[in-house]
């Protein structure tokens, strides 16, 4: 079983079981205790395609009634990517550093 989700401004082919990293989710604000952060169930109602065995549903633009569930695994930040601009014979250079940060989701159930 497959399925195609929209979050965060992407698009993410999953299956039952996978971890993918996506843009950070703001869940944590709901949660009342620190270990209630993590492990935490969120659903992804944009679902663009569904496949189940030999049958594919294509949504236009979603399919209607198909839910992705996940739970949080982690929320994080990115390697480090460094930024660095340079002007030749100008004396300018700037230096800087960025860290995306992103929430880890376990696919647990795609339904229809």
């Amino acid at each position: 079983m497959l399925a195609i989700i929209k979050t965060g401004g992407k698009q993410y082919l999953v299956s039952p079981g996978q971890k993918i990293k996506i843009e950070k989710i703001d869940k944590t604000a709901f949660a009342k205790t620190k270990t209630d952060k993590e492990s935490q169930e969120i659903v992804f109602d944009e679902v663009l395609l569904l496949q189940k065995g030999n049958k594919l549903e294509i949504g236009t633009p979603l399919v209607k009634g198909a839910k992705v569930t996940g739970k949080i695994v982690r929320q994080g930040k990115a390697k480090k990517v460094i930024v660095f601009k340079y002007k030749a014979k100008k004396r300018y250079k700037v230096k800087k550093g960025h860290r995306q940060p992103f929430t880890e989701v376990e696919i647990t159930k795609i339904s229809n």
